[in-house]
């Protein structure tokens, strides 16, 4: 046969594919109205099991594995396409169904805002481009911008979640699932670290560098150049820059932005000496209420999965059945439950899209425990 030949015979063998699968996918549905007017799981792994291994046995040991993907994925369709039939809304899904009607239309002009660190700080910097004129309270550390919030002392607060070189805080994604706050918005912020020194200091003359744990690690390469210099780390690189100041030392230095040196009158030693050019942080603005503006379409959301092969496949196909873009997966072990993770994912979907309302509705069904983290936009 030559090569036409094989494809038409393809597209005869598709042709009763399609027809096959629409069938298996009615009776999924029937199976589905069964199970809901009982109150039955739709899930029931056992089940799954016996068929993947019936169907893979079926196949032969050189197409089993192919066939347990395929019907793996079937499996997905089927769950989704009978939850897609179910007119029952989840009780989350009214809840952020609720927080889009009451939250309003324009976002907040000059809102009291909770920032970690001191004037000058990247945080800072961050909530002027996500605010318009936002009053700003410095708190020493990440608990403190939560509890500040918390105490009703701030409406929002800004937070580092990522960066591009040192990967993401922990601590932030820590503390927002323990208080239980909502992304409301983003940004990505351009990221230069500067070493800055009083008047009078010499690169010769540094014995000491102060910065942020972050940054710290993002400028490894130029530190390692350095001899005889010993990092400590602070709260905030902005901080670092104040102690620096406010010592008179020449014999310090602090790896700080651009701003602090014109606002603590320090002079810039060298500048942009973070290991990459494209250093990015994202920040995140935080609410103890869930607020959700307008032309959100990125969502954070939290799942523990339990330790058992095919848990995370199951969450990503089904992401996949609905055409859901995952820009960001992160696992953390959780403390005191063995071979138990907590996944982190972002999100690219519209608020208003079909398919966020069914994940929304499907959560339940695909993981032992998921934390909903906000729906928001990211400002340019």
């Amino acid at each position: 046969m030559d090569l036409q030949e094989l494809r038409l015979e393809i597209d005869r063998i598709d042709g009763e594919l399609v027809k096959l699968f629409a069938e298996r996918m009615d009776i999924a549905a029937r199976i589905g109205d069964y199970k809901k007017a009982r109150n039955l799981p739709v899930f029931v792994p056992a089940r799954e099991r016996e068929k993947l291994q019936d169907v893979a046995e079926k196949a032969g040991p050189e197409m089993a594995n192919y066939t347990r993907v395929l019907y793996s994925m079937l499996f997905e369709l089927s769950r989704s396409y009978q939850s897609k039939r179910s007119d029952s809304l989840s009780a989350l899904y009214n809840q952020i169904t609720q927080a889009i009607e009451t939250t309003p239309q324009l976002f907040p002009q000059a809102p009291m805002v909770a920032c970690q660190g001191v004037e000058g700080a990247y945080s800072q910097i961050a909530c002027e481009k996500i605010f318009k004129s936002p009053f700003i309270l410095y708190f020493k550390n990440f608990e403190g911008v939560f509890t500040a919030i918390e105490q009703g002392l701030c409406q929002y607060g800004i937070l580092p979640i990522e960066n591009s070189t040192a990967g993401s805080v922990k601590k932030v994604y820590d503390l927002m699932v323990k208080h239980n706050f909502s992304i409301v918005r983003t940004f990505r912020l351009k990221i230069d670290h500067n070493l800055l020194v009083n008047p009078g200091a010499s690169l010769d003359s540094v014995k000491e560098i102060y910065s942020h744990e972050q940054a710290l690690n993002q400028c490894a390469g130029f530190l390692e150049k350095l001899s005889g210099v010993k990092v400590i780390p602070v709260e905030n690189t902005a901080v670092a820059a104040e102690m620096v100041a406010s010592s008179g030392r020449t014999d310090i230095a602090a790896l700080s932005s651009r701003s602090c040196a014109e606002l603590y009158g320090l002079k810039t030693l060298a500048a942009s000496v973070q290991d990459q050019g494209n250093n990015y942080t994202r920040f995140i603005c935080i609410s103890k209420n869930l607020e959700i503006y307008p032309g959100s379409d990125k969502t954070t959301i939290m799942m523990v999965l339990n330790h058992r092969p095919g848990a995370l496949y199951r969450v990503l196909a089904r992401l996949y059945v609905l055409g859901i873009n995952v820009t960001k997966l992160e696992s953390r072990p959780l403390p005191d439950r063995d071979f138990e993770f907590m996944f982190y994912f972002d999100l690219d979907t519209s608020i208003y899209s079909e398919e966020f309302v069914q994940l929304m509705c499907e959560l339940d069904d695909l993981c032992d425990e998921f934390k909903y983290l906000g729906s928001y936009s990211e400002v340019i």
